[in-house]
Parts: structure tokens; sequence; C-alpha cells
């Protein structure tokens, strides 16, 4: 890691005075803790025995919540459903700090819930409930107008699309001219939609898949060393010139990042995680420790380094977690 101790403090020092907007496909994380004993006679699947249930804000409130807990004042805008999960999902994003004062909930609208049941530490399934209704063009509206308002009191925004219809071209384009007047960072952690136009935007990241899918290039097999992996760097490349994104980061699993500032030459970031009990979550963890700190005044590759070290903690947890800033500043003191 390039970044001292002391310039990573002081950039952390100054998480607590941001205020970061979410804008993206609003979800609901349920987990189911229990235990295995035994095999179940009627088909053969671990039967387990429930200890805890637990709600959580899932998808772009997921985001949200890591950004409150890097010591962020978060807000987020989308929709909920006009459901009992619905009713839940406010319930726990404001438990963990959330503003929620810019969701709408559409009439008969349904809320979309991913449940984990976990049993020893392992991820024995998931189950979704995803109707995938894309928002009318009525709640796109207000969404967009609440949006614009909200922006001109925040240090940065980040688009969480999670592919249930939030995040339109519709919503960027009202986003980015907002967040351009003000000359507030945008960041967006996109899924397979080749087709957005984003001129201007600060960071956009996608993982490995997502890279070579909008890309429009079929995956490769990965090399040794990101920045000697031709295909890799093509669609990288491809990517910057269609997006003109001043950062493109593809996040590699355990290879770590590849970082592309369009000012400077491309870096790999390798992992730093110690150990990895659940994935789940930590691409929301990058994004927004990402984020904070360029609002904060890092520059690429601080933020870079900063955000590999906050999924470098939350790997390390069970379920979908968060990294606090202390818990980051612990693990950066402890690395370096």
């Amino acid at each position: 890691m390039q970044t001292s101790f002391l310039r990573a403090k002081s950039i952390i020092s100054k998480f607590r005075s941001r205020k970061i907007l979410v804008i993206g496909d609003l979800m609901l994380d349920r987990y189911i803790y229990g235990s295995v004993r035994r095999i179940s006679p009627e088909a053969p699947v671990p039967v387990v025995l429930v200890h805890e249930e637990k709600n959580m804000p899932g998808g772009a409130a997921n985001v949200a919540r890591n950004a409150s807990a890097l010591g962020a004042d978060a807000f987020v805008c989308g929709t909920a459903g006009s459901d009992q999960n619905g009713r839940q999902l406010l319930n726990v994003m404001r438990e963990d700090g959330i503003d929620t004062k810019n969701v709408v909930t559409p009439a008969d609208s349904e809320t979309t819930v991913k449940m984990r049941i976990i049993a020893e530490r392992q991820q024995v399934v998931r189950v979704d409930w995803d109707g995938k209704v894309r928002p009318e063009d009525a709640a796109i509206g207000k969404l967009c107008r609440l949006a614009a308002e909200a922006i001109a009191g925040c240090s940065g925004v980040i688009l969480a699309d999670y592919a249930k219809g939030i995040v339109c071209q519709r919503v960027v384009d009202s986003v980015l001219a907002a967040a351009q007047r003000r000359n507030i960072p945008v960041a967006l952690d996109p899924k397979e939609n080749r087709d957005l136009r984003l001129d201007g935007i600060t960071i956009v990241k996608p993982n490995r898949k997502e890279a070579f899918a909008m890309a429009g290039m079929t995956e490769a097999e990965p090399g040794r060393d990101p920045l000697k992996d031709p295909a890799l760097m093509k669609a990288g490349k491809l990517l910057m010139e269609r997006w003109g994104a001043k950062m493109l980061v593809i996040t590699l699993g355990a290879q770590g990042m590849l970082v592309m500032p369009r000012d400077h030459s491309p870096f790999h970031v390798a992992t730093v995680a110690r150990e990895v009990f659940d994935v789940s979550g930590a691409g929301d963890t990058t994004i927004a420790a990402m984020l904070l700190a360029i609002s904060a005044g890092a520059n690429a590759r601080e933020a870079a380094e900063l955000s590999n070290c906050a999924a470098g903690v939350v790997v390390g947890k069970i379920g979908t977690a968060t990294c606090s800033d202390r818990e980051l500043l612990k693990f950066i003191s402890e690395a370096g």
C-alpha cells in the first residue's frame, strides 16, 4: 500500500463531514442464522435449526448503510414497496441512521427481498422475492426531482444499479446535470446496461464480468498480472472511451482491482483481505468508501487503496457487513 497511514487517517477523518446521496434499487436483505445437525429424510438437503432472524438494508440501501458506517451522513433516493416488506425496509434503514425522506412508495408496488439461510458460517441457500416490476414514469419523474433537490446539499452521489429500473437514462441525466453544476463527484456501480450515457461521471466500478459484458466482449480467462492481461485492458479502454469517466475501476475478486484514471497510467491494487468468509455486499463497501475518499480530497490511488482495505474488512465477516471508519483505520495500521 503506497498511501501512508497518516495520509489515510487524514482522509478518513473527513468522512464524518461528508453527506452522501445514494440513488438506486432499494431491497430488503433477510438473514436466517442456524445450525445443521442432520440431513432431511425427505431429500438430501440439510435441516437448519433456526437460531436468529435479521432484516437489513439491501441493494442501494446497503451502499448507504456502508457510507453511514464509515461516518458519513447517508441519504437514499429510490422506491420501496407499499407492502409489509417495504415498511420493514424503511425501518431498518432508519435504524442504521439512513435518511429516507426521498423514498417513494408507489401504490401496489412490491419490495425485492433476498433471504439468505446461513448455518455453521456457510450460506446454505438464497431465496429471492423479485417481481421485476419496473417503476412507472410518474415515479421516475418524482425521483428525478427529489434527487436534483437533494444533490444541492451533498458531498457526493452514488448511483447503485441492481437492474430493477431506477438507474435509467432519465435519472442518470438528471443526476449528472445537477451534480456537475455544483462540481459534486458521482460514482456508478453498474449492472450490465451497455446503453447508459455517462459523460462526465467521476467513477464507474463494474466487476470483471460486467466490464466484459458492457464492452461487448466475451470474458477471457484472467491473466496473472491484470496490467498485462490484453483482454481486460482492451475492455477497460473501450469502456473509458464510451463513458468518458474520470476513473474506471474494475474489481477482480481475489486479484483486487484494476484502476484506469483518465489522466494517469492504469495501475493494479492487489487484494489485502486476510480471511474471506463472505463476499456478499463487498462491492457496496468498495463504492461507498471510494466515493467518500474522493469527496474528501483523495486522489485515484488513495481512494482505490482505502476502498480495497474497507472491502478487506467486510469479507472477513458473515453476511452483508459494513466497515466503520475506526475498523478501516485499524486495518490499515495493522497492514502497514
